[in-house]
């Protein structure tokens, strides 16, 4: 897939390994047969809009956990901002460094005039499938009601 083509519904989600805020790496195929993660492509760590949905996150974390996924943020910062956020913020979800921008070039999601993600939610299913893909304009905050909706579809 090229870096300029965003992933579609039905395809297999491109493989990774990234850190989280506790530098531990984490691999998207360890949760094959076990979770549905929702993949929620953000521009930068302490920006208002991406300050607040992260913290609705952290608040719907357990409609999240009844859903059976793993919601994990990924942005481009690097691990030690995402560690000063997350324990600033309390927030319960993995936030993972894509600080290369290896990640959101293989999904399609980088914004090269910012070089940053951009703002996006890609739900992927038990079998590593791509099942819900939404970019939206950076500065709109996602709608967890929606993705909620669509992560019970797939229990």
């Amino acid at each position: 897939m090229s870096a300029t083509q965003t992933i579609k519904v039905g395809q297999q989600a491109p493989e990774f390994v990234l850190k989280d805020q506790n530098e531990k790496d984490v691999k998207l195929s360890d949760f094959k047969g076990k979770k549905n993660i929702v993949l929620a492509f953000y521009p930068f760590d302490w920006s208002p809009v991406c300050q607040n949905e992260n913290k609705c996150f952290t608040d719907d974390f357990p409609k999240f956990s009844d859903a059976g996924a793993e919601v994990l943020g990924i942005s481009c910062d690097s691990t030690w901002c995402h560690k000063a956020w997350a324990d600033a913020m309390d927030f319960k979800q993995r936030l993972l460094s894509d600080l290369k921008r290896e990640v959101v070039k293989k999904y399609g999601l980088y914004l090269e005039d910012f070089n940053c993600a951009q703002r996006a939610t890609v739900v992927v299913d038990k079998n590593g499938v791509v099942r819900y893909v939404k970019v939206q304009p950076v500065l709109e905050a996602r709608d967890n009601k929606e993705i909620v909706n669509v992560l019970k579809t797939l229990k």
